[in-house]
């Protein structure tokens, strides 16, 4: 049986290499995606090992990839789920846990968020009963500040969730320093900024809980899936609580007894003996990744290194090509910051003498992708507007960036021809307006 699974392992392998030729970039014509996955033989290996061996749940390779990201992110303990919005859900929700105490947080305390963000690091603040507190935004880095967030902080402040924008990481330092004066959690979402670092540490480590997405758009992808990541081990048993249904067991699947008193245990008013595996200490869901998932990140995780200078790569040669060119605000890294950058952000001055609609129907036609800077001022779209919400000072660039700002791609599968194209078709866009 061995054999006969390597030999369909090393058909795979070919199939992948005979149906997948390398395309001549054609300009105009071949699509310069903003985002996407980049998948080798031995992810797709990976996937069909797994599909033999019918690891169709959550098992040893789920339990192998978290090990190994937590460990190469330096962190106690992750928790792989189905999506990186039900890691945001799971991270927030954890803090509302009654095991936390008195430090949980209750309906109507207040969390930290910037306004132009993404809809799913601020909806888990909402549904968990709590007010989002939205801050404005740097134009350039596109993240908001420490000074922002010490002048937002009130008497119900009791936590902080924003994501590093695009790959480019907040003041993580400074913004977890003030989180601890405070007695304030933070969790940091680090969906789009895996291996960027802050002052030379790793973003998603300076928070209480960071969360990743593995969504083709990510820096590694399992298609779809997600990670709450964190080294408090009483937060990372409330996260494995919520994520497995909200049952208070922590056996692993196939496991029914590793307490070794499985039927002892009297919790809330139920009979003494009740079974264990069925008692419930969370409200929780059933928000697990598979085996087929994990097992593509895993062969996916061994190319961290190398997505990330790529996509650093990318995003330099793009900014030095496009330095000097007016009516364009070009994107900064965060003073102390090397990101790994998700996408290259252009900002159009107000007083050009085009229209962001203009440049991004231009750049369309020629089959370059443009992406807007994720939901702009969230507060203007029509889903919050019966939200219960605070708003701390202006947010004057959240509203710029609403009108103005685009991005373009930088991810691995992007070539220097199809990177010299973008920044020509620009060029010649803002030279025939000029």
């Amino acid at each position: 049986m061995d054999e006969r699974r390597a030999r369909i392992l090393a058909e795979v392998r070919r199939l992948h290499q005979e149906e997948r030729p390398e395309a001549e970039f054609q300009p105009g014509v071949t699509e310069i995606w903003p985002s996407g996955a980049v998948l080798d033989e031995n992810d797709r290996v990976a996937l069909v090992e797994a599909a033999l061996g019918l690891r169709i749940a959550a098992g040893a390779d789920s339990r192998r990839f978290e090990a190994s990201f937590a460990r190469r992110l330096g962190l106690r303990k992750a928790h792989l789920t189905n999506s990186g919005s039900s890691a945001n859900l799971l991270a927030l929700t954890a803090l509302t846990s009654p095991a936390l105490q008195d430090r949980r947080l209750r309906p109507g305390d207040e969390v930290i968020t910037v306004a132009a963000g993404f809809p799913t690091t601020v909806n888990p603040i909402i549904q968990n009963g709590l007010v989002p507190v939205f801050v404005d935004i740097e134009l350039g880095t596109y993240n908001t500040t420490a000074e922002r967030i010490a002048r937002a902080i009130g008497p119900r402040t009791r936590a902080i969730s924003m994501a590093h924008s695009l790959g480019n990481p907040f003041e993580a330092a400074e913004i977890a320093e003030l989180a601890d004066a405070h007695d304030l959690f933070l969790v940091e979402d680090n969906c789009d900024a895996v291996g960027s670092t802050y002052r030379g540490r790793l973003t998603g480590t300076f928070g209480d809980l960071s969360t990743v997405s593995f969504y083709p758009a990510h820096h590694l992808t399992m298609g779809e899936g997600g990670c709450v990541l964190t080294s408090n081990l009483a937060l990372a048993r409330v996260v494995e609580s919520l994520r497995d249904w909200g049952r208070d067991c922590w056996c692993e699947p196939g496991e029914n007894d590793r307490c070794l008193k499985r039927f002892t245990y009297q919790m809330g008013t139920l009979p003494e003996g009740y079974d264990h595996k069925y008692i419930f200490s969370h409200v929780g869901y059933n928000l697990k990744a598979t085996d087929l998932q994990a097992a593509l990140g895993l062969s996916q995780l061994a190319r961290l290194d190398e997505f990330g200078a790529a996509r650093r790569r990318n995003w330099r040669r793009l900014r030095e090509g496009l330095d000097g060119l007016p009516h364009l605000l070009l994107p900064e890294p965060t003073p102390g910051s090397d990101p790994s950058w998700f996408g290259f952000v252009l900002t159009i001055d107000p007083g050009a003498p085009f229209t962001t609609a203009e440049l991004v129907a231009f750049l369309e036609r020629r089959r370059i992708g443009t992406r807007r800077l994720f939901a702009g001022n969230l507060v203007r779209h029509p889903a919050y507007q019966d939200v219960r919400h605070r708003v701390s000072g202006e947010l004057t660039n959240s509203d710029l960036v609403t009108s103005q700002t685009i991005w373009t791609g930088v991810y691995p599968a992007l070539t220097t021809e199809m990177l010299d194209y973008v920044v020509a078709s620009i060029k010649e866009f803002v030279a025939a307006r000029c």
